[in-house]
Order: structure tokens, then C-alpha cells, then sequence
């Protein structure tokens, strides 16, 4: 049987380095399935349950391997599905190839069932999926395919998501051409602007305090070893960005914390004792620079990485920081007048925010992120999902040593958790750990089904607030708290998904007491296991934008009782709100 366009695709995807492809199947994207069947001992198909879904875990993969994380969907519903996932991609530079199936190009235009050629009045779909990725194109020629998928895997691994439009009769073409894999991404560094960054931190050592923010381009360009070794030399106080936790041994001496939204009370008191803020692979965007304004307003500030950052600087493009930061390092102790200080035993944590005191339901979230902390094994992956859940394991949590960390900001898609971890899991086959609320679950947390499926070694840690709770603490501080449109009835998620799969290790938890027992029963299998954490909605979690509404707001103006609200508006609130 001679090749056909899918067999070249897999080819591709396998000689890329990338060993699973996710994604839901479908008429129109079938062709490829039966291709991955064929090329089975180098390339697995991965079935999801959502695109969604699929896109992340393709996200994930790439985020904390460095590989090609490739997802593939059929047309009509399932392209658009992917349109979230691909979006988080591209708002966070990962490289990720999709091959989305088409209706045959013959019946392109003539009412085809999920047509998205863009003619005769249908959704356009290279428009579309331009508007999110780093390339888009559509496949209307055999001949064409080895320059496009040359051009979509090198634009993919330049930062963020590609895209191949595939029609099925494209698909089952015959393809004689040979493989060839596109050259290594070539990196880049602005080497001016490299040397004048590197003579004001010279300077700015010489005279006073260098403080340092970073991103998590550290940790993709595997640049760890290398940044530690600066921070060093630079004897600087060392912030994260909250995606970046894993960027920086969380437990050195010149940790100061989280940046931002999520952060630590240390970040604003180390920018203000600096003479000059280097920012290494970050932007800055706000959710990592709100509350440090004013400070990094205040204080020269230089840039390396990849992407410009948001405050004014003087920024040195580098798309490869592990060799730059280690040149930077290297070189440095030349503009001493004497070698940096030995850096002393580390003291103490970086300050945690205080919050109101809560007495509902179930242990507090510091509780719960702590006694998780306590339970992780080195090398141990963390992924946390959007809202007060997520807000808690980035300021509490302390990434185990040899392990990753992520939080998908790029669009805080709830749900992203889920999908992000599996992909990761597969990528790295290490124990993964899901942390989520009972909000992102609902969203995505049946990919449950596809972590028994394929036995991973993932822990899902579900907070059950029976709520959106971070939509009900909004309700609260912005709203008066006159209605709650955001509190759930109650369930009893760990029952649910005991009955759903025998034999998957499954505690529920209602008490702070119950906590070390239950992670240490869901962490000790070598597959995966799930844990609900009954938790109170009405808990305010360490985030800055609300702890200083409350400090704004008087305190009898504000009720942060669970009987100020109904659990859901009355059909008369629906009706005045309408």
C-alpha cells in the first residue's frame, strides 16, 4: 500500500521526537487514527474526552518536556473545541502542531455536513485558527505538504501553536514524498543589548541590591542550573513569576516569593531595597506585577528572554537562556572589585499573606496546600487550575525539588489542569498532581476517565466548595453580596467517582485531621487516585486584588457570611438582573 498524507504526518510527528498524539476521533479525521495504528510502536493515539481536553494535555506535553505536542481533531464541533486549548498555547508560547480534519475538498462550498472552508456562507476555518497561532494553512495539494508541515513544526517551536487544515480526501492522497525534518530552530540574542544589560548589573552589584523576577521560560529553556548559578553570583533576591514556581529552588536563601496577584508581602520590600529589577524570561504581565507597581516603577529595571516585558526596560532578546544566562554568570565576576558575598543559610519563608478567618466547612486552604506540601516526593509534577484553588497553591505551595510546576495563565481557562497534567504524565511518565476546584471539574475533570484508561500516575486534589468561589468572593467585595449566582448544590464528588471507577483509590476528605492520611494513600499508588477536599466557599484565599478591597472597603459594608446569600438568586433577583 503506498503512502498516504497521514502516514507522512506521522512520520513527521515521530521523527519530531513526539510519541503520543491526543485528541478525539472523528469521520473526518479518522485516516490519521488508522495511520497512528500502523506506525504504532513509534507513535501512540491518545482518545480524550473533549478537544478541549486534548489540546491541553498536547500543551501540557510540550510545556514540561520541550517536545512537540501535537493534538488532532475532526471538523465542524470538534475544531472549534479546540479554539480555548490552542489559545492558551499561544498566549504562553508553546509549541503545539494541529491537524484538524476538513469535509472533502469537492463538497467544500456545497452544504457539506461541519463544512468550514469559508465558502458559500461557512465559518472560515484558516481565519479562524490564524487569529491563535504562530502559522495556519490550509492543505489543498499532496505536492504541498512537506513545505507546510516544515513551516508549521519550525513556526510551532518558535513559541505557540500550528495549525494544518487536512480535507479527508487530502488525507488519503498518495504522498511519495521523503521525510525530512526541518532544521533545529536557530536561536537568537540581541548582542548589544546583551552587553549593555550585563555592564548595569556589573554596576548595580558594585553599589547596592540587584533583585531578580522570573519567568518560566527559565524552566522551559531547561535553564534552572544556569539562573541559580547567576542569582549566586549576583547574591540577588530572588522572586517568580506565579507560573514559574519551579523556575527557583523555592527554598534557597535569596527566595523571596511569588510575584503579583498570587504573591508574597517580601517582593515589594526586596524591589524597593533594589538598586536596579533584572526580569529574566517574563514579561510581567499583571498577574505578576500587581501590587509591585509602584516599586518597579520606581527602580531601574533591565530584561532578558524571549518576549519584551510590559514595564519600560532595557530588554536583551535571548530565545535560549540556558546558554546566555551562563555566559552572563561566567563572565561576571570580572566587574568585581571582590568575589560576591557566600550566601547564608536560609532564615525563614517568604512572608504569607494574612486573610480573614473563615469558619465554614472542611479544612482552610493553607491547611490543605501545606499538608500537600508536606506529602509530595521530590521530583513530583504540580498542576493547579484558575480560581481561589489555584490562587492557594501558588502562594503556599513549594514546587518539590526535580519537579515542574504550572499554572496556565496565558487565559486561565478553567479546566486546563486536568488535560495539562495527563499530557504531562505522558511526556515524562512522572507521578503528576492535579490540584483543582469543584468549579474546573465539572468543566474537564471526566479526562479522569482517560487517566484510568491508560493507568497514569496522576493525583486529582479536588476542592469542593460547591461553588465558583472565586465568582462568589467577586459577588462579595464588588457586589455587596445581595445574590450568589455562583453557589452549587452540594455533592459528594469523591462517592461519585468512587462508583463510577471501581478500583481507582478514592478518599474523601471533611476534616483538616483526615488531610495526611488521605494524600498519603492517594500519592502511594503507582497509578492514579483521587481526592476530594470539602472546603468553604465563603474563605477568602491569598490574592491581592481582594485583600485590598477589604482593607478598602468598611467592614459593615461587606458581609462574608454564607446567610447573607441565597445558594441561587430567586426567580425575582433573575428577573430585576435581566
Amino acid at each position: 500500500m503506498p503512502d498516504r498524507v497521514v502516514d507522512y504526518l506521522v512520520r513527521a510527528v515521530a521523527a519530531a521526537g513526539t510519541r503520543h498524539v491526543f485528541g478525539v476521533d472523528g469521520a473526518n479525521i479518522e485516516d490519521l487514527y488508522d495511520a497512528i495504528f500502523d506506525a504504532r510502536a513509534e507513535v501512540t493515539g491518545v482518545i480524550a474526552k473533549h478537544e478541549f481536553s486534548a489540546a491541553t494535555m498536547a500543551d501540557g506535553y510540550a510545556r514540561t518536556s520541550g517536545r512537540l505536542g501535537v493534538v488532532a481533531a475532526t471538523s465542524g464541533g470538534g475544531a472549534m473545541n479546540l479554539v480555548a486549548g490552542l489559545a492558551e498555547s499561544f498566549a504562553s508560547r508553546v509549541p503545539v502542531l494541529a491537524l484538524v480534519g476538513q469535509p472533502p475538498t469537492a463538497q467544500e462550498g456545497g452544504g457539506a455536513f461541519q463544512d468550514t472552508s469559508g465558502k458559500a456562507d461557512t465559518i472560515d476555518a484558516t481565519a479562524l485558527f490564524a487569529t491563535i497561532s504562530r502559522f495556519c494553512a490550509r492543505v489543498t495539494d499532496p505536492a504541498e505538504l512537506p513545505t507546510l508541515v516544515t513551516a508549521a513544526i519550525t513556526a510551532a517551536r518558535r513559541g505557540g501553536p500550528a495549525v494544518l487544515l487536512l480535507p479527508k480526501d487530502i488525507q488519503q492522497a498518495v504522498c511519495d514524498h521523503p521525510y525530512v525534518p526541518p532544521a533545529p530552530p536557530e536561536h537568537h540574542r540581541d548582542h548589544a543589548a546583551f552587553e549593555r544589560v550585563r555592564e548595569r548589573l556589573i554596576e548595580a552589584r558594585r553599589v547596592g541590591k540587584v533583585t531578580v523576577i522570573v519567568g518560566d521560560q527559565v524552566a522551559r529553556d531547561d535553564a534552572r542550573v544556569e539562573f541559580a548559578e547567576l542569582a549566586a553570583v549576583l547574591d540577588a533576591s530572588v522572586g517568580v513569576a506565579p507560573d514559574a514556581k519551579d523556575a527557583f529552588d523555592n527554598t534557597d536563601p535569596g527566595f523571596r516569593g511569588v510575584a503579583g496577584t498570587m504573591g508574597h508581602p517580601d517582593m515589594v520590600a526586596a524591589l524597593r531595597s533594589a538598586t536596579l529589577c533584572l526580569l529574566v524570561g517574563t514579561a510581567l504581565p499583571v498577574t505578576a506585577r500587581a501590587g509591585l507597581d509602584d516599586a518597579v516603577g520606581e527602580t531601574e529595571v533591565v530584561s532578558i528572554g524571549a518576549v519584551r516585558p510590559h514595564p519600560l526596560a532595557l530588554h536583551a532578546h535571548s530565545t535560549d537562556l540556558a546558554a546566555d544566562l551562563a555566559e552572563l554568570a561566567a563572565g561576571f565576576t570580572a566587574g568585581f572589585t571582590a568575589d560576591p558575598p557566600a550566601r547564608p543559610p536560609a532564615t525563614a519563608s517568604p512572608a504569607i499573606l494574612d486573610v480573614p478567618a473563615a469558619d465554614g466547612p472542611g479544612p482552610r486552604y493553607r491547611q490543605v496546600v501545606e499538608t500537600l506540601d508536606r506529602a509530595l516526593p521530590e521530583e513530583t509534577d504540580v498542576f493547579a487550575d484558575a480560581g481561589n484553588t489555584g490562587a492557594s497553591v501558588v502562594h503556599h505551595l513549594r514546587v518539590p525539588r526535580g519537579g515542574r510546576f504550572v499554572v496556565a495563565l496565558g487565559m486561565g481557562g478553567m479546566g486546563y489542569a486536568f488535560g495539562g497534567g495527563i499530557g504531562s504524565a505522558f511526556a515524562r511518565g512522572r507521578r503528576t498532581v492535579v490540584v483543582a476546584g469543584d468549579g474546573a471539574f465539572y468543566m474537564h475533570g471526566m479526562e479522569v476517565h482517560t487517566a484510568v484508561e491508560y493507568d497514569l500516575p496522576v493525583t486529582f486534589v479536588v476542592l469542593n466548595n460547591n461553588a465558583h468561589a472565586m465568582c462568589v468572593t467577586r459577588e462579595q467585595l464588588y457586589y455587596r453580596n445581595r445574590y450568589s449566582f455562583n453557589r452549587f448544590r452540594r455533592t459528594e464528588l469523591g462517592d461519585g467517582i468512587a462508583a463510577m471507577f471501581p478500583g481507582l483509590p478514592v478518599r474523601s476528605v471533611r476534616r483538616s485531621e483526615e488531610l495526611a492520611d488521605a494524600f498519603a494513600c492517594c500519592l502511594a499508588v503507582s497509578g492514579p487516585a483521587f481526592l476530594s477536599i470539602e472546603c468553604d466557599p465563603d474563605e477568602i484565599p491569598p490574592f491581592v486584588p481582594f485583600l485590598s478591597a477589604l482593607e478598602a472597603t468598611p467592614r459593615e459594608a461587606v458581609s462574608l457570611s454564607r446567610s447573607a446569600s441565597s445558594p441561587h438568586p430567586s426567580p425575582e433577583t433573575l428577573r430585576r438582573n435581566q
